[in-house]
C-alpha cells in the first residue's frame, strides 16, 4: 500500500458522498469543494507516484477507474438534477463502451490497461472541472459566469475526451497479440 494508492482510495470513498450532497442534500458548494480536492489529489497521486518511483499495478488500475468513477456519479447527478441534458450522458456513456471493447484484446495481449495519455489526462481535468463548475450555476451573481465556463470546459473536455478514446482504440489496435503456442 503506497501512498499514491491511499490517496486513490481516499477519492474512492468521496464517491458516494458526492452523490449524497448532490441527490440527497442539494449542497452544491460543498459538493464542488468535494470535486475540487478529488480532482487535486487525483494529480497528487500521479505526482507522488512519479516522483517517489510508487507506480504500482493497483495504482495503474485504481487511479483512471476511481476517476471514470467520478465522472460517472457526477454526469449522472447533474443529470438527475436537471443541471445537464441526458444527451451528454449518454455521449459520454457511450465512449466508456467503446473503449470496453478493448478489454478482451488487451487481456489476450497480456495488459491489464493502456497507458494513460496527456490527451486522456486533459480530456479527464475538463471534464473534472466543468462539471463542478456547472453545479455552482445557481449561486446568486456570480452563477451566470460558473455555468459560461463550466459549459466550455464540459464541451471541450467531451470533445477531447471522445478524441482520446479514439486513440486508445488505435493503440489497442496496434497492440500485438501473442504468438499462438
Amino acid at each position: 500500500m503506497t501512498l499514491p494508492n491511499v490517496l486513490s482510495l481516499l477519492r474512492l470513498l468521496g464517491v458516494p458522498l458526492f452523490l449524497w450532497l448532490v441527490l440527497a442534500r442539494e449542497a452544491d458548494v460543498a459538493a464542488f469543494v468535494l470535486l475540487a480536492v478529488a480532482g487535486a489529489t487525483d494529480w497528487l497521486d500521479g505526482y507522488l507516484a512519479r516522483r517517489l518511483d510508487q507506480r504500482t499495478r493497483l495504482g495503474v488500475l485504481l487511479d483512471p477507474l476511481v476517476d471514470r468513477l467520478y465522472i460517472a456519479a457526477t454526469i449522472a447527478g447533474l443529470a438527475l438534477r436537471g443541471i445537464v441534458p441526458w444527451w451528454l450522458v449518454v455521449l459520454l456513456v457511450a465512449r466508456e463502451l467503446m473503449l470496453l471493447t478493448l478489454v478482451p484484446r488487451l487481456r489476450r495481449a497480456g495488459r491489464v490497461a493502456l497507458p494513460v495519455t496527456y490527451l486522456g489526462k486533459t480530456a479527464t481535468f475538463a471534464l473534472m472541472w466543468g462539471f463542478p463548475l456547472l453545479l455552482l450555476g445557481g449561486l446568486p451573481d456570480v452563477g451566470v459566469w460558473f455555468l459560461a465556463v463550466g459549459w466550455a470546459f464540459a464541451l471541450w473536455g467531451t470533445l477531447l475526451y471522445w478524441w482520446a478514446g479514439i486513440d486508445y482504440v488505435r493503440q489497442a489496435m496496434r497492440t500485438p497479440r501473442p504468438d499462438p503456442e
